[in-house]
């Protein structure tokens, strides 16, 4: 007990957060200005646009992907959005996801390609996922507002954390779920490892790997809403305004339109990944 009092582990990750702050300037200025770039185009795009014609993009991928009973979701959802005047927050709280899911994705898959080919990178990875998806989501915010300050890029940063791990596991799953057969027939032909990774095991992986990309977007999304309150913006703050302004009306719409939208994003996602295995089938 007398050893334990003398490890001050809070104040020992405090001393890391300013350490990294103050000689990671650099570093967090330019992943800043890279992340703000990608997340204004998105926002720009898909406010500027009018909200009937990214309605009806949505509802022409949705009938292409999920059927036609998703695409009368697709309408009749983002329609009573529109009525709700929360149009320009739900594109908002779209933006952040994608860039997140973008990034998450970036970084995701090939540490999973990495993992799924090396044990010992397995056994490292393993752990710091165990501890991503288990530390709670609002701890999150706390080194990206240090980081980041206030907005919506730590938002985005502390987002795709949050959401990277799906990623990670399900692409490495997949690899290593690929039947011998087919790496030891690839092989015979004379395929190089490269060759062997892109041509035989992601294809075959391939409906696992979009299940980690759905869930991904999903935390991301519930995620992203959690954001809001450090400032990221969209359905998550006006969710804090719900709150906090105790206004049970905005409070109930904005939840409304981010069940709609994280509907429409799972069954969007879901359906891409139903088709690739019938496809593999």
């Amino acid at each position: 007990m007398i050893v334990l009092q003398f490890i001050d582990i809070g104040g020992w990750f405090a001393a890391l957060i300013n350490w990294l702050t103050i000689h990671g300037a650099f570093f967090f200025d330019a992943v800043t200005v890279v992340v703000d770039g990608l997340l204004s185009g998105f926002q720009s795009l898909l406010i500027t646009v009018p909200a009937l014609v990214v309605i009806a993009v949505f509802t022409a991928a949705a009938w292409a992907t999920a059927g036609k009973w998703m695409a009368l979701f697709s309408i009749a959802g983002f329609l009573l959005i529109m009525q709700m005047n929360l149009w320009r927050q739900t594109m908002q709280t779209l933006s952040l996801v994608i860039t997140s899911v973008i990034f998450a994705l970036i970084i995701g898959i090939p540490l999973g390609i990495w993992a799924s080919k090396r044990d010992s990178v397995e056994r490292i990875v393993r752990p710091i996922l165990d501890f991503m998806q288990t530390l709670p989501a609002f701890v999150y915010l706390i080194p990206a507002v240090l980081f980041f300050r206030l907005g919506p890029v730590p938002g985005v940063i502390a987002t795709l954390i949050f959401s990277l791990p799906p990623a990670v596991r399900l692409t490495n799953l997949g690899i290593r779920q690929v039947p011998t057969e087919i790496r030891e027939a690839a092989v015979s032909y004379g395929a190089t490892p490269k060759q062997i990774l892109i041509k035989a095991e992601l294809p075959v992986a391939l409906p696992t790997i979009l299940a980690g990309v759905n869930q991904t977007i999903m935390l991301s999304l519930s995620m992203v809403v959690i954001a809001g309150m450090i400032g990221a913006g969209g359905l998550g703050n006006e969710v804090l305004r719900g709150i906090t302004q105790l206004r049970i009306d905005l409070g109930f719409e904005s939840g409304l339109a981010i069940v709609i939208l994280a509907i429409y994003l799972d069954r969007i996602t879901q359906a891409l990944g139903n088709s690739t295995q019938k496809q593999k089938k």
